[in-house]
């Protein structure tokens, strides 16, 4: 059979177009955004995590996707933040990035583990701890923070990690590698359920049990089991119930989207909204953002001021600081 020449030189053109498209393709995935410009007024992601184990399912990631969850917010310029930090409006993320909250719900196992290296214990690095620190020591620009909301009187699996031996140790690593604890009830109660004097009992009682392995830690923030609120939201946020004062600076709900920024007068620390870190969930606001960049908080990496674009100035909460400079842009 002879060969057409000239079919055989269009089809290396086409292959010449495909393979450079197929480059191109590669060089932009590979290239990083540029920086957005500053935008405080934008919308924060508080992501909700479960089991970190096997295999992928409803309310478990696994330790590979929960690495790769990691690579993929720092790639895209997200960095840690605390609750805390959001809460007190005291956002210190480097200019350019934006800032996102990781927590943890029920004190599974996989999340913090020890297991036996040369007859000593040490961090599983499958576990959500592990892989944490494992990226923050490659990635130190990519801050540390995270609130792991305990269930301390819980039945195994979840009673504080399920290790009893390491309880103490556990917590407060935790607290001395800047992560938070957070009140997630003795048992994962259904605060919608009881009277008033049984909510105050399981938030007073969880707290109690918190400070007897860190002693005069308060738990800041309380995430709702399921989340339900109680008959009085007041019964969540403070009180005194099993001889110990409690008082949380914000609740969580169980799911809700993307919160609003801090400074914002649509913030209320009192219904803070949470993505659960699963596949859909994850993808679809990570791809929110992307196409609508004007939506996502944006630092401006100055804490003594703000700046907003003058279009939605508007927003500005009314109660914020004297000392806090708006900037316009």
């Amino acid at each position: 059979m002879t060969r057409n020449p000239g079919v055989a030189f269009v089809l290396s053109i086409v292959l010449a177009i495909l393979i450079a498209l197929l480059l191109a393709v590669a060089l932009a995935a590979a290239t990083p955004a540029a920086p957005l410009p500053p935008n405080e007024l934008g919308r924060v992601m508080i992501l909700e995590y479960h089991k970190i184990d096997y295999p992928e399912e409803r309310w478990t990631r696994t330790p590979e996707n929960f690495r790769r969850d990691l690579e993929t917010l720092y790639a895209r310029r997200y960095r840690l933040a605390s609750l805390g930090a959001l809460v007190e409006r005291k956002v210190t993320v480097p200019a350019g990035t934006t800032p996102v909250v990781l927590t943890f719900d029920d004190s599974s196992p996989g999340q913090f583990r020890y297991i036996e290296k040369n007859g000593a214990p040490v961090i599983d690095p499958k576990s959500g701890v592990g892989i944490l620190e494992a990226f923050v020591r490659e990635h130190p620009d990519f801050g540390r923070a995270a609130t792991f909301y305990v269930l301390p009187g819980a039945s195994r699996p979840n009673r504080l990690f399920d290790q009893p031996e390491y309880e103490t140790r556990k917590l407060r690593y935790l607290v001395e590698q800047g992560y938070e604890i957070g009140n997630h009830t003795l048992w994962h109660a259904n605060l919608g359920k009881y009277p008033e004097s049984t909510v105050r009992a399981q938030i007073g009682e969880a707290q109690i049990w918190i400070q007897r392995h860190v002693p005069d830690y308060r738990t800041r923030t309380i995430a709702l089991p399921h989340g339900v609120y109680p008959k009085e939201t007041a019964w969540a946020l403070s009180g005194t119930a099993k001889g110990t004062t409690y008082r949380h600076d914000a609740i969580l709900m169980v799911a809700g989207g993307a919160a609003a920024s801090p400074f914002s007068r649509n913030f209320d620390p009192t219904h803070l909204p949470r993505i659960q870190a699963v596949e859909k969930d994850l993808a679809y606001w990570l791809g929110y953002f992307e196409k609508n960049p004007h939506e996502r908080f944006v630092s401006d990496g100055d804490v003594a001021a703000i700046t907003v674009p003058t279009a939605i100035r508007d927003r500005l909460r009314r109660d914020l600081p004297r000392d806090l400079r708006v900037i316009e842009r």
